[in-house]
């Protein structure tokens, strides 16, 4: 933040700001606080802060710094209340006279300057200061200009989190409620995101949305930024429409947001038409099933983003896919790994794969598989083994199938492929016992090879399980 301040004016080039000083330079920038010179003062209050981001303490400059609040230059003025909120913890006493300045610039005629000194005064987290804050705060909720709205808005959540008392006899949270009624959407977004995170840390339903609040977040929906949407589309899953129609003219007015450009858009709007098409009768409805065909699109493509997208979309179609597998049955393909995806990114497709797969996929998911199973990354390899184990226990009809490959994979003399396959293969005679018990003199050729505690406590199982089928059943438990 801070370093954003500094480059923000000049184009980047305050990166000086941040090199080493000489000895005596506190009394040096002392001096340069109190200039008559403008330019003077404000490099002066940038070194500051630059001293301040990189973690040396400046906090003897306090007053000096303070002095120069005094100004209508609204660089100096951000660079100024940065350096407050950043030492006021510690600086109490000292901060309560930087009070008539931010009571006096939440009146300025500027509107910049106002929600500024709004924003500033609930950064600060000082009680003595919160007692000051509830006036000018209180004006900034019903200021004229929309910039000064929605700054105060998200100062409402602050505030409630160091006094929530406070804001409760002044009757912010009705403010806050009539802020979802503005004219303006991005006032809205930000009335809706102060009451989410009241909501949040009080653990009330303070939000509260009726019949003439939802149409006017379906409004906003449309005008806002892409965050506001987030936090509207947010409010809107915890809502629990009167009936199916509803639910459906909700879901008519949110489904364009599956189309977004930014991926939290994009999931906040698949939650809210999940949670509602429950209410929308059963999966065999035309209705359901026509969302079921728009879901997967949006889902797919999400995939194609950035790794670290890619794993938060994962684990959210993870849980998709556990309550609505049939969105992305046909498209079990998507999530096979690629080479160059990192290693967490491949062990949530795996996840997904075995949730998905079918006996339609399954000659194509063991392929997959198989080459897994060749890779050099073992933790993935293990997996990959497992998950063939996995899709035997979910598959009845598939599972001579994962046992044939799993037998080639033992083949391979890996060690760890084979002690994971011995682990699989306990499971797979738990779910089907006495199918398979052909591929034990198989397992029992490969005794010597394990030595990892879970491998050897299924073998000693198999052998205990099928002893009377096992001639040297006893030799071998020995070993």
């Amino acid at each position: 933040m801070a370093a954003r301040v500094l480059g923000k004016e000049s184009g980047g080039s305050d990166s000086r700001f941040f090199t080493t000083q000489k000895k005596g330079e506190m009394h040096e920038l002392r001096l340069e606080l109190h200039s008559t010179d403008r330019t003077v003062k404000v490099d002066a209050v940038k070194k500051v802060i630059a001293s301040m981001t990189v973690g040396k303490d400046v906090s003897m400059l306090f007053t000096d710094v303070l002095n120069c609040v005094q100004t209508g230059n609204i660089e100096l003025k951000k660079l100024v209340y940065l350096y407050l909120i950043n030492y006021a913890k510690s600086q109490p006493e000292l901060t309560l006279l930087a009070v008539n300045t931010f009571v006096k610039d939440a009146n300025d005629a500027n509107p910049l300057i106002r929600a500024l000194a709004v924003r500033t005064m609930g950064c600060i987290r000082v009680d003595r200061i919160t007692e000051y804050l509830c006036e000018p705060l209180s004006r900034a909720l019903r200021d004229e200009d929309p910039y000064v709205r929605k700054t105060a808005a998200v100062c409402v959540a602050k505030l409630y989190d160091i006094a929530p008392e406070l804001v409760q006899e002044r009757g912010f949270l009705q403010v806050l409620h009539d802020l979802i009624s503005d004219s303006n959407p991005s006032v809205v977004a930000n009335g809706v995101a102060a009451l989410s995170e009241i909501a949040e840390t009080s653990g009330r339903d303070v939000m509260k949305i009726t019949a003439s609040v939802l149409q006017k977040l379906l409004a906003a929906l449309n005008e806002c930024t892409e965050w506001g949407q987030v936090f509207i589309l947010d409010s809107l899953a915890k809502y629990s429409p009167a009936d199916a129609r509803e639910a459906e003219g909700i879901i008519e007015r949110v489904t364009p947001r599956l189309q977004h450009a930014n991926s939290a858009v994009v999931m906040s709007a698949v939650k809210v038409i999940l949670s509602y098409m429950d209410l929308m009768g059963n999966q065999n409805s035309d209705a359901v099933r026509s969302l079921t065909r728009k879901l997967a699109p949006p889902l797919v493509t999400l995939l194609n983003s950035e790794p670290e997208i890619q794993y938060v979309a994962l684990r959210n179609i993870n849980l998709i896919v556990q309550k609505r597998p049939n969105i992305l049955e046909n498209e079990i393909k998507v999530f096979f790994c690629k080479y160059n995806d990192p290693i967490y990114v491949k062990l949530e497709k795996l996840e997904i794969i075995i949730k998905l797969v079918s006996e339609k996929t399954i000659d194509q998911v063991l392929l997959e598989l198989k080459e897994y199973a060749t890779e050099v990354d073992v933790d993935f390899v293990r997996k990959s083994v497992s998950a063939i184990g996995r899709c035997a226990v979910k598959l009845e009809r598939a599972a001579e199938r994962c046992i044939g490959v799993l037998l080639e994979l033992i083949q391979t003399k890996v060690n760890y492929v084979v002690q994971e396959s011995v682990i699989v293969i306990k499971d797979i005679f738990r779910r089907y016992p006495n199918r398979y018990e052909s591929i034990i003199a198989t397992l029992c050729d490969n005794l010597d090879t394990l030595d990892e505690p879970l491998a050897k406590a299924s073998m000693i199982w198999i052998i205990g399980e099928y002893a009377e089928r096992i001639d040297n059943a006893d030799e071998l438990l020995d070993t």
